[in-house]
């Protein structure tokens, strides 16, 4: 009698590993179509933005011809005249600027969408890591406040400056990169539900590239929060598929081994883990590049 207890309890849990699969395929299929959405999208947005770049810079070449203008009539116009054009004529030219830094940006977030998409499983593609990183936290945090208004959190980032394009797996270090945020995000939410109003509920993204030699380099990037952080036993079972903390239906358990198997697997790296109670914890990627030239 107790075999075919024992039998029936192994095939109940196999039959929730059976139905915990068959819904991770059916997310996967809609991360699939959203890809190939998003990529379409992107495209299409591309192209009207090139257009509000190209026109706020020969608005801004017209209003700096206008002003020399202006300032070779000056002669002709009262006073008061003279400065209110004067204001009217900066204030157009710090809009132009904002709109075309604004527009770049956006543009520079698409190329990145578009990279990606068009990237193949397990491609290297020359990559701008700097970008990767800040838009993929700044995504999860747009992510969350989307469906929270009221979650608001600081996010520091430190990043070398002038940082090379490397050779990564860019599809992979951005899924990584969402993964480990998404988890800060949810547990630095978790904690200040129950703290005081001195919390201050805080992300911290950092980066360092140390050249090894002339084509290769060693990237470190570690994520950092002052959420709950993890007991000794969680910290041990973390990378186990279908283990997580989280209420029935926030979370599948897969994110950490994807993060392991992109890290350690694909990019030949290693992945550190320092967590405790109530200190928070940090998510080391390190991981050999090459540069390109």
């Amino acid at each position: 009698m107790e075999d075919v207890e024992l039998l029936k309890q192994r095939i109940a849990a196999l039959e929730m590993q059976i139905a915990d699969l068959q819904t991770q395929l059916q997310k996967q299929e809609k991360l699939a179509s959203l890809g190939l959405l998003s990529a379409g999208i992107s495209h299409e947005v591309q192209n009207p933005l090139n257009f509000v770049i190209n026109f706020s810079k020969m608005s801004a070449s017209l209003l700096k011809d206008l002003s020399d203008i202006v300032n070779d009539n000056k002669d002709k116009l009262s006073e008061d005249d003279a400065l209110d054009l004067e204001d009217i004529s900066k204030d157009l030219s710090e809009n132009m600027e904002k709109i075309r830094q604004h527009g770049e940006r956006a543009i520079s977030i698409i190329r990145g969408i578009l990279l990606q998409s068009r990237g193949k499983s397990g491609e290297f593609l020359p990559t701008d890591l700097v970008q990767l990183v800040h838009e993929y936290v700044w995504l999860s945090y747009h992510a969350m406040r989307a469906n929270d208004k009221s979650f608001n959190i600081s996010i520091e980032e430190e990043y070398p400056e002038n940082m090379p394009k490397v050779m990564v797996i860019p599809q992979d270090l951005s899924r990584a990169v969402l993964n480990v945020v998404n988890n800060s995000c949810y547990t630095v939410k978790e904690r200040a539900a129950i703290e005081n109003a001195d919390y201050k509920p805080t992300i911290h993204a950092r980066m360092t590239f140390t050249p090894t030699d002339a084509d290769n380099a060693e990237v470190r990037i570690d994520l950092t929060d002052n959420g709950m952080g993890m007991t000794a036993e969680v910290k041990e079972r973390l990378f186990e598929n279908f283990f997580t903390t989280k209420p029935i239906g926030s979370g599948t358990g897969l994110g950490m081994g994807i993060i392991r198997k992109v890290i350690t697997e694909n990019h030949h790296g290693r992945l550190l883990l320092e967590t405790a109670p109530g200190d928070g914890t940090t998510i080391s990627f390190l991981f050999p590049v090459k540069i390109v030239k």
